[in-house]
């Protein structure tokens, strides 16, 4: 997304015409998630797996930010939904770029008169639906298998909190792109990335569990301000619509910076 990226050569089209495009793209790229049965495995059904097996072996209960005693699986629906939205709009999506670019693939793409900004956003629009189908799913999940319920009211804070999260880390994931070399190494960087961040961040372990210092090196990084921005939803103190207006500015922030890191570094062509 360099300046060169975002010349495609196309004629100019209209606005309407360009929204066109960007459906039939999404479509596509709809297609292509949907082919690909690593990338089903790990974006759909890996973060229910962990929904799963962290509700059912884990119990007791633990503190909200307010104060406020939820149970353990309560606190695992917003905390899985994150990892869900991670793994759609950042892991799937990184490791699918630097595998297109190194095959050349990306590069054919930018060939066709196809906008450049048509196929991110076409990539980037896939990446969010994908992710809210998944809170949807854990959400809907842990009411039907462990009794967590639903707080109606406070439901704009999990949409608003899910589509913000998922727009950052796709930002995030172009960024990142950028800087790993070859596909064979996009994975095991992204694991080294995510797995210590799920830890530190609330993710696998309860946030009030976590030391103070632990929990301050956590806010550095826009994954804790998403799990807790998911969490205030769920929190019996919150009150509607359970917007976190202040871990929302941090995920704001955060992609405005990946958007621009993006818009200098990335590349469309292999190394």
């Amino acid at each position: 997304m360099s300046a060169t990226a975002v010349d495609s050569g196309a004629k100019p089209r209209g606005s309407g015409a360009d929204w066109r495009l960007v459906l039939h793209q999404a479509r596509y790229e709809l297609i292509s998630f949907w082919c690909n049965p690593q990338s089903r495995f790990f974006t759909l059904v890996f973060p229910i797996i962990f929904l799963v097996i962290f509700s059912a072996v884990i119990h007791g209960t633990t503190t909200t930010p307010s104060g406020a005693k939820i149970k353990i699986s309560v606190y695992y629906v917003p905390g899985i939904a994150t990892l869900a939205i991670m793994a759609a709009s950042f892991v799937n999506l990184a490791v699918s770029i630097v595998t297109q670019r190194e095959n050349g693939i990306l590069k054919r793409r930018r060939a066709t008169p196809v906008p450049s900004w048509v196929l991110i956003a076409g990539r980037a629009a896939v990446a969010v639906l994908v992710a809210l189908v998944m809170v949807t799913a854990i959400i809907v999940i842990g009411r039907l298998a462990f009794g967590v319920p639903v707080p109606g009211s406070r439901l704009p804070g999990v949409a608003l909190a899910s589509v913000l999260g998922a727009l950052t880390f796709c930002c995030l994931a172009f960024a990142l792109s950028a800087f790993i070399g070859t596909a064979d190494a996009a994975q095991p960087v992204l694991q080294f990335v995510t797995l210590p961040l799920y830890f530190i961040s609330g993710v696998f372990i309860p946030d009030a569990n976590n030391p103070r210092w632990l929990r301050d090196v956590a806010n550095v990084f826009p994954v804790r301000h998403l799990a807790q921005a998911e969490l205030r939803a769920f929190d019996p103190g919150a009150t509607a619509p359970g917007i976190a207006w202040g871990h929302l500015l941090v995920l704001a922030i955060w992609g405005v910076g990946s958007l621009v890191v993006a818009l200098r570094f990335f590349r469309w062509a292999p190394r």
